[in-house]
This record gives C-alpha cells, sequence and structure tokens, in this order.
C-alpha cells in the first residue's frame, strides 16, 4: 500500500531555495476586506503606447500608469476618467465585442478610498489575471505577476494614502512559445482581470499561512501548523475547531511557525457526507474562519483508497467557462450551476482543466462532495529545454498547491496533460512532480497521457512518467478522432504498471438540437452512440479506477471554426453552451449509476 506523507517545505526554485518577496496570504475572503471588483475604466493599447515610448523605451513617468488627469494645457493622448467600463471580474472578449478575438495590452484603472492605520499593513491581492500583469498604486509600481490562472498579492502598505487612491493594471494576455501554456492550446485565451480583486487590511504581524489536516503517521489525530508573515517568536497563536471540542494554543518559534497535534476523531468526508468543520485560526489581534474537512487518499495497487474504500471515480472534465453567457468563470453562481449539472448525472468527482480553477469553484465542489483533479497548464509542447519556462510552470505548480492545501475535496494535482514523449520532455515532468511531493505529499500525482495504438486493435500505454506519478491516467478519443465507435468492440488495452487508471478524456463533437443517423458525425445521435459504445469498452479495461468526460459544457476555442456547427466553440459537452443537456448526457448518467452500485 502507497500511503501518503505530509511534508511542509520551502519554496524550491531551480533546486534552490529562494524568497517570495510578498508570500500569498492565504484564505484571502476571511480577511477584513475592501472589495475592488465593480467598474474599472479601460483603454486599449495595442501598440503599449503607455508603457513603452517611439524608441521602445519603457517610460519612467509618462506612462498610463501615472494616471494623469486630462487637461487642455498639457499635452496627453489618453484619460482613463472619459474611458469605457467593464465589470471587473470578466475577460475583454466576452465583454467588448471589438475585442472578442484580441490579444495584446489593456490597461485598467480604478479609483477607491482607503483610511491609512499605522497598526495594519495594505495587501491588495488578485485572484488571477491573464496573462503578464504589472499593478501600480498612486503611479507606483507595486509589482508583476506571470501567469493567467493563480493569485497574487502585493504589499502596498507604503503606496498607498488617506483617503482617494487608485490602483492601474497593465494586462497582457499574448502568448508567446515560451509562456505556460504556450502558443498552441485549445480554449478560449480569455484576457483581463478574471477573478475578484481585494485590498485586506491585516495586523503588521499576520497569519501568513496554515496548514490543518488529518495526521499522516498516527489515525485519531490532527496536526498542522500557523505560521506569520515575519520571524516574530514566542507569539502565541490559535486553532479552534468548536465541534470537536478543540482550542489549542501553541507558541511560535524564531522562525514565526508553530506547530501542533490534537487528538480527535473527526467525521471523515466523503462524496455522500461531505463534512466540514468550522476552524478558526487566531491569535490576539486576529481571526481568521474557514471550514476543513478531513479525509485520507492513497492506492493499493490498481486500487484508490479514500478513507481506505475503494473508490470509483465518477467524473467529468470541467474549463472555467461561463455557462449561458460564455466567458471566463469566475463567481459563486458560477460555480454551482456547473457542479450542479456535473450532479445531476451522477459525477463523485470533477477533473478542472486545463489549470487551477478559481476558488469558487473549489470550494462548491467541495462542499457538494465532489473529489477534484487539479491542474497546472503544462499543455501540449512546451519549451521544455527552457531554464525559465521551467521556472513558471514550477511557480504555478507551487502557488497552485500553496492556495489549495487545505481543500480536502482535492485529491489529485495534475502537472500535465497531452505531452508528447521525450528525453527533455521527461526531464521536466519528473522535476515537477518531484517538485509537487515537497509541497505536499498528502494527494496523489497524476497527469494526463496518451495512448500508443499498435496493431491488432491493441492499446498499448507506455510513458517513462508512469514511475513519478501514483494513478496512470490517460487521454483517448477513439470514434472521434481515430477509429470508429464501432471499433470500440474490438479495442484491447495494456496498461503494464501496478497502479490505478483513469480515462482522463474521452468524448466527440456534436451540437445540440441537430438530429440525424447515429453514424453521421455531428449530430446528437453519433456522440451518444460514441459514450455507449465507449463505456461498454471501458467495462474491460483491468484497474480502471475512474473516468472524466471531455466535457461538461460546450466551450469557446479559437481552433474550431466549422461554420453552423463550432462557431468558434468546441462542440465536446454533454451540455450546451445554453445549458440544454444533450443525448450523450443520459447515457453518463446511467452508466455512472450502475457504477456506484458496484462500488457501494
Amino acid at each position: 500500500m502507497k500511503k501518503i506523507i505530509l511534508l511542509c517545505c520551502t519554496f524550491l526554485l531551480m533546486g534552490k531555495t529562494i524568497a517570495q518577496e510578498i508570500p500569498l496570504v492565504s484564505n484571502i475572503s476571511a480577511r477584513n476586506n475592501i472589495t475592488l471588483n465593480g467598474k474599472w475604466r479601460y483603454i486599449v493599447d495595442p501598440l503599449e503606447n503607455g508603457y513603452y515610448n517611439y524608441r521602445l523605451e519603457p517610460f519612467k513617468d509618462n506612462g498610463f500608469f501615472e494616471n494623469k488627469k486630462w487637461n487642455t494645457t498639457e499635452l496627453s493622448e489618453y484619460n482613463f476618467a472619459t474611458s469605457s467600463v467593464m465589470d471587473i471580474p470578466s475577460d475583454w472578449n466576452s465583454k467588448d465585442e471589438r475585442l472578442f478575438f484580441y490579444e495584446g495590452t489593456v490597461w485598467f484603472q480604478k479609483d477607491f478610498n482607503y483610511k491609512k492605520d499605522a497598526k495594519t499593513k495594505g495587501i491588495l491581492h488578485f485572484g488571477a489575471v491573464n496573462y503578464d500583469a504589472k499593478v501600480y498604486v498612486n503611479g507606483k509600481l507595486a509589482g508583476t505577476h506571470i501567469g493567467g490562472y493563480t493569485p497574487f498579492n502585493f504589499d502596498v502598505t507604503d503606496l498607498l494614502v488617506d483617503g482617494n487612491n487608485f490602483v492601474v493594471v497593465k494586462v497582457d494576455n499574448k502568448r508567446h512559445k515560451d509562456n505556460v501554456p504556450t502558443v498552441n492550446m485549445d480554449w478560449w485565451n480569455y484576457g483581463g482581470i478574471t477573478r475578484d480583486v481585494t485590498l485586506a487590511q491585516v495586523p503588521n504581524t499576520y497569519i501568513e499561512d496554515y496548514l490543518v489536516q488529518l495526521d499522516k503517521k498516527e489515525k485519531g489525530k490532527i496536526s498542522g501548523w500557523i505560521k506569520l508573515n515575519s520571524e516574530s517568536a514566542n507569539q502565541t497563536v490559535s486553532v479552534s475547531i468548536p465541534e470537536l471540542k478543540i482550542k489549542k494554543s501553541v507558541t511560535t518559534d524564531a522562525k514565526g511557525i508553530a506547530s501542533f497535534e490534537i487528538k480527535a476523531n473527526p467525521v471523515l468526508w466523503t462524496p455522500e457526507k461531505p463534512k466540514l468543520y468550522d476552524v478558526t485560526i487566531s491569535k490576539a489581534d486576529e481571526n481568521i474562519a474557514d471550514q476543513i474537512g478531513f479525509r485520507t487518499i492513497e492506492t493499493k495497487g490498481k486500487e484508490i483508497l479514500l478513507n481506505g474504500k475503494k473508490v470509483f471515480l465518477r467524473g467529468i472534465s470541467i474549463h472555467e467557462e461561463a455557462p449561458f453567457r460564455s466567458g471566463r468563470a469566475w463567481s459563486q453562481n458560477d460555480a454551482i450551476t456547473l457542479l450542479t449539472w456535473a450532479k445531476e448525472f451522477g459525477c463523485n468527482y470533477v477533473r478542472l482543466a486545463h489549470y487551477p480553477h478559481n476558488e469558487n469553484m473549489v470550494k462548491e465542489a467541495e462542499k457538494m462532495g465532489l473529489m477534484i483533479w487539479s491542474e497546472v497548464p503544462v499543455y501540449w509542447t512546451i519549451s521544455w529545454t527552457n531554464p525559465n519556462t521551467y521556472a513558471n510552470a514550477e511557480r504555478q505548480l507551487h502557488d497552485m498547491i500553496y492556495r489549495d492545501k487545505n481543500r480536502c475535496g482535492i485529491v489529485i494535482w495534475s502537472i500535465a496533460n497531452e505531452t508528447p514523449h521525450g528525453d527533455d520532455r521527461d526531464v521536466f515532468l519528473s522535476k515537477l512532480a518531484k517538485y509537487a511531493r515537497t509541497q505536499d505529499n498528502s494527494r496523489l500525482i497524476s497527469m494526463a497521457m496518451e495512448v500508443t495504438s499498435s496493431s491488432n486493435n491493441i492499446n498499448t500505454l507506455h510513458d517513462n512518467m508512469n514511475e513519478y506519478v501514483d494513478i496512470v491516467s490517460f487521454n483517448q478519443y477513439l470514434g472521434w478522432y481515430r477509429g470508429t465507435n464501432e471499433s470500440c468492440k474490438d479495442m484491447q488495452w495494456v496498461i503494464p504498471y501496478n497502479k490505478p487508471v483513469i480515462i482522463s478524456e474521452f468524448g466527440g463533437e456534436a451540437l445540440q438540437g441537430l438530429h440525424g443517423d447515429k453514424k453521421e458525425r455531428w449530430n446528437e445521435e453519433y456522440q451518444e452512440e460514441l459514450y455507449i459504445q465507449n463505456t461498454q469498452m471501458f467495462n474491460r479495461i483491468e484497474g480502471l479506477a475512474g473516468v472524466s468526460p471531455w466535457i461538461l459544457v460546450d466551450f469557446r476555442s479559437p481552433r474550431r471554426q466549422l461554420p453552423n456547427i463550432q462557431d468558434f466553440f468546441n462542440r465536446k459537452g454533454l451540455v450546451s453552451d445554453q445549458g440544454i443537456k444533450k443525448k450523450a448526457f443520459y447515457v453518463m448518467k446511467d452508466w455512472y449509476a450502475q457504477k456506484e452500485k458496484e462500488y457501494k
């Protein structure tokens, strides 16, 4: 049996310990926050005139970040005060029809009031900005961030003033070969400030981070740690779980960290009974409320065990695509809508592809009893030998794990999707897998691999990454990208690893409402037949421990151009972009009902 042991380490990069300028503030929503969501002014800047002069030298002053008040006595060619308004969080592609295909720079600006207090710090936090963000407060650079799906924050205390303040964000979503993801992908490159923006007012010495989990070595014990933002020794901090009659006070060491172990036997979190406990992390001048569940996840041979019991992951893949309106999903309502559809056809698990989703999605899934696969966008053909590309991928992996380490619903960290075999790729991904274990060894590691076809209808999975993952997962598209629906009946599968198997993707496209012969592509009957034949084939795969069809809802993709069918949507959804269920939805619902009975 493979046991999962928790390790808590500092953030490593390229084998060296580095210091983050401003570490992420955990559980930002539980802080004393001023929301900066709402109406922001924006300026589209395709030539980056607000950042570079005509010699392509960055402005030291006179850039758009200064937010100068326009007047007729000085030459100025921008004016936020009279520019268009956009709701934030959102994406510019769905909010401004002129920007539907736009990739480049857009500047965003917002005014806000702030009351300074010598006893507190101001932490400006962004849930995500896609992709390259430069943040200015009152005309001064607060910091920069690379990566479109992970949170970041800056200590802006010294940049704030009493009364009126403003923030300007330069957002650039241009694709580049050495980015993560790279230039080629199959989802919409939504640009903008796509998740919540908050200004947290915290004590000068505040609780920066914490971990509360079942102890991995000893049953009947909850353990963890609390970390302050500074190396403050002999500070009293506490963890409280009233329902378990727990109130534990501990003292920080020289590094500002306090560890704890508490005897307890909590009700374990399961999809059937997703029990969460109210937890408070506190010190004299600060209280942080959270809801935390307790469970174990491990593997034994070809089985996945949740709380020691064999479980089959009845899943679905989901993009962060808003239901009904299209565009980037971000709100609690978006999450509830998407996850309710997943629950309706019997899911106990969701694959949140191909990047870390917003916190609302993770928290709502946990509340609804859905196990979660969370992934970084190491997708297709990354620049495997570029050290900066690796550093970017590792940083995104770090921030994904850092943000969600207390979310018991997450059971799998995924490090990649459909990457081509090769020595350089193996070095890159093996380092990511090893790094993930230094950050959190309490969950399972996987990645979406590809199957190599051979003669005589034999499908063989061979991937050198098998030794670095806990679950062998692969994508296959019989009936769509190769073979026919009928060919599923003759397929054999060779998976030569004593590890659980997840089919992380399968499916085919259908335009909702288009009907016809089940042998003709693009209609609902063809997709329905594809699901019937594939699920029957899955019953013959030894060690199959879960599936996550591609995908819950039709989503926008610039790769999908077929007029009157795709119209820039990937139509593999079991639900249309307008929320109408396709026939294949009910095939999966019936198959999952059978699986639920088998695993009771």
